[in-house]
């Protein structure tokens, strides 16, 4: 143990590490994967490093799990492949037999979504369709929320969609009213979409709100072709058609920097656990540094080139490796990069412990339902669920008024009983006769007011008796008098 320790303080294999030039001459740009799998990788890394030439249902995308464990690819003459990364074998393999044009996983790897020419589909593990989502009309991308078991798609009718999976309930559409949208991904801190349209524009959206949260002009008379989100949730990457990679802070929402990309437009962009930026654009891929999305840099980080492969279609970082997936118009590659993925791994997250069992798996698909996040809690500030309300008075009394006129509003009128005169009703008499001794308020004034009546009307007949008493008994001279 001690000795296994010592060799772990000294490879240091739960640290990220990158790739260092020698001298001032030497560029990382210039290292092939050729070159560093022949030179620098041990066995296990290396075989990371590949190329599938799939041609006859190119173009392929694909997209990873959470875990990073198993990968989906997807061709658009309809071959749907899912492979075991670790053991580097086929999990499932079949074809749908119409264009597929996005996929993704859901909570799991026992089930993923694909976007289909008319409709999107879910399928399982073995390959076995489980679901046809017949409200996602003509998908074009996916996006699926881990913490609240949403899957939202955007379809070429504009119209963006949130279905939950735990459910089978549509929580709610909105239409985009900006055409048909190719682009959309997610912000891994706060669950907010980004679609980017062919106006140029990057519209933000929750399932709570029908209308757009924020609206930016990314690319001015160009369309946006790619799109990317970092970890942190502060920094938005967007690729166009006029061949230039913007840099957005979301926090103020501006542009930072910008980059021109000189082998062809951004077709694709993701940004990996430790902040490392790849593009793919016609038949390369570029990788830049972390530091390049915080202030200006000249030169990439790594620079991988296909030929006859262009363009690429799909770029994605695996999580919790060094590996960077391309889907291209020939196939599938993948290759290392040094120092992409997070090293350690929080296996009490849900669904990231690439090693957990079937057992394990059942746990944490029952622990993520229970800890399940609602819609109405997806927003642009994610602080604002659990923080402590203002104590503010006047605020508080609006909110109350607010809530009384709802609640006066939504109150419906007692309706009133019809009296029916038709015949004898044996209930009716049961009822008066029980309420004939309850003796309540409205009892004690009604016979106040008859005792009152009664009073009355004898003070008042004996007063005329004792005036016509006198006059009766006067002499007859005196009557006139009375």
């Amino acid at each position: 143990a001690v000795k296994a320790a010592e060799a772990a303080d000294i490879l240091q294999t739960d640290q990220a590490g990158l790739l260092e030039p020698e001298n001032d001459m030497e560029r990382t740009t210039s290292l092939t994967q050729t070159e560093l799998k022949r030179n620098y990788l041990d066995d296990d890394t290396a075989r990371h490093i590949y190329n599938l030439d799939m041609h006859q249902s190119a173009p392929y995308g694909l997209e990873y799990d959470r875990s990073g464990r198993y990968n989906i690819m997807y061709g658009a003459a309809g071959h749907l492949a899912m492979m075991d990364c670790h053991q580097q074998s086929l999990v499932t393999e079949f074809y749908v037999q119409e264009r597929i044009r996005d996929a993704c996983f859901l909570h799991n790897f026992t089930l993923f979504a694909a976007a289909q020419k008319n409709h999107a589909f879910i399928y399982d593990q073995t390959g076995a369709e489980v679901h046809r989502l017949s409200d996602h009309s003509d998908p074009m991308a996916l996006q699926f929320l881990p913490y609240h078991w949403l899957l939202a798609s955007v379809g070429r009718a504009g119209w963006l969609k949130y279905q939950d999976t735990s459910t089978g309930a549509l929580v709610s559409q909105h239409r985009t009213q900006l055409g048909a949208c190719r682009v959309l991904r997610q912000n891994p801190t706060n669950a907010i979409l980004h679609a980017g349209h062919s106006n140029g524009t990057v519209t933000l959206w929750s399932p709570a709100q029908g209308k757009y949260l924020a609206k930016l002009l990314c690319h001015k008379g160009a369309a946006v072709h790619s799109l990317a989100v970092d970890p942190t949730g502060q920094v938005m990457v967007t690729g166009g058609a006029d061949r230039r990679i913007r840099i957005w802070d979301l926090r103020m929402y501006k542009e930072t920097i910008s980059y021109f990309v000189r082998g062809g437009v951004p077709t694709s962009i993701d940004i990996s656990q430790r902040g490392l930026l790849a593009v793919g654009h016609a038949g390369q891929t570029t990788i830049w540094n972390a530091d390049a999305l915080h202030r200006k840099t000249q030169d990439p980080y790594m620079h991988h080139s296909m030929p006859r492969c262009g363009p690429v279609e799909t770029v994605r970082f695996r999580p919790f490796e060094d590996v960077l997936g391309i889907g291209h118009s020939r196939g599938v590659s993948s290759i290392v990069v040094p120092g992409a993925g997070e090293p350690s791994v929080d296996t009490s997250e849900y669904n990231t412990n690439p090693h957990q069992d079937a057992k394990q798996r059942k746990e944490a698909e029952v622990r993520a339902l229970l800890d399940k996040l609602q819609p109405e809690m997806i927003a642009l500030d994610p602080d604002q669920v659990g923080g402590i309300e203002e104590s503010d008075p006047h605020k508080r009394l609006e909110r109350l008024q607010d809530l009384q006129e709802e609640a006066n509003h939504n109150k419906k009128a007692p309706k009133k009983k019809k009296s029916k005169k038709r015949g004898r009703s044996k209930i009716q008499t049961k009822l008066r006769r029980k309420h004939k001794n309850v003796v309540d308020q409205n009892t004690l004034k009604l016979r106040e007011a008859r005792e009152k009546e009664k009073v009355a009307k004898a003070t008042e007949i004996r007063g005329e008796i004792a005036s016509e008493a006198p006059r009766e008994q006067a002499p007859s001279a005196l009557k006139r008098f009375f």
